[in-house]
């Protein structure tokens, strides 16, 4: 049976960070599209936060940013060694509330860098769709992104990693972290919870066609949106699964948080 499409599969939308720009020259890309309208309670932008390149696609209110982050599957988070090396690497996430937790392995250079306490920057990205333009320069993707700054807090309290192991699982699947048993306790000594406060954070979103310029209208080149989406295929089940439990709905019918 052929994928069918998760999420925003045929809906175009969103972008982060500070645009993109071209090194050699000093040029940076042109604008294309438009920006989402802002929802909820705005953020004041830091300096690290403020969208400077492409500044009417900044969202900086706390539900666009909480909205990204649901429904993005992983993100990375980078930071730099002591001796000025940067580092990153892609994980798995949950939001709960205004804070966001990461997870790893205690034996993980990562997880130890940022258990003791160096400040990180976490990127969270959706990509909705390629847009072809009629030249290479106005080329373009629409996308939505967070980024967040902070320093990281281990979860040391039993209670707490309890709930935040759900949390993560229902990240992935809203319904799986009732289900599955909780770490045993020699899971918990080998597992890093860490705790990120959302409150440097801030979004940038791209959604809509191409901006191609006008003398370029007339050449014989497509242009125009391909829509992106994830897509899921049919469970399978594992080998030793009793034929007795059935697929949990959260499974059969799986969709990913505001797709």
């Amino acid at each position: 049976m052929a994928p069918r499409p998760l999420g925003r599969a045929l809906s175009p939308a969103p972008e982060i960070g500070t645009g993109t720009s071209d090194s050699s020259t000093g040029t940076s890309t042109p604008s294309t599209g438009t920006a989402a309208p802002p929802t909820g309670t705005s953020t004041p932008p830091t300096d690290r936060t403020r969208v400077r390149r492409h500044p009417e696609r900044g969202e900086y209110d706390r539900e666009t940013v909480r909205r990204i982050l649901d429904e993005a599957l992983i993100v990375h988070v980078a930071w730099v060694e002591d001796d000025g090396s940067p580092r990153l690497i892609p994980t798995l996430h949950a939001r709960v509330g205004d804070t966001l937790y990461v997870h790893g392995s205690r034996a993980s250079q990562t997880m130890r860098a940022l258990h003791a306490g160096a400040e990180v920057c976490v990127a969270a990205t959706i990509v909705d769709g390629l847009v072809f333009a009629r030249s290479l320069f106005h080329h373009s993707m629409n996308y939505r992104s967070v980024v967040v700054y902070g320093r990281a807090r281990e979860v040391t309290d039993r209670e707490e990693f309890d709930a935040m192991a759900r949390a993560l699982a229902d990240h992935v699947a809203p319904g799986r972290g009732a289900e599955a048993r909780l770490p045993t306790a020699d899971e918990f000594r080998q597992t890093l919870i860490l705790a990120v406060p959302i409150e440097e954070a801030s979004a940038k979103v791209r959604e809509g066609p191409a901006v191609d310029d006008e003398t370029d209208l007339g050449l014989p080149v497509w242009a125009g949106v391909l829509p992106l989406g994830l897509a899921i295929g049919t469970p399978e089940p594992d080998a030793a699964l009793a034929d007795d439990i059935p697929t949990p709905d959260y499974i059969t019918d799986y969709r990913r948080p505001n797709a």
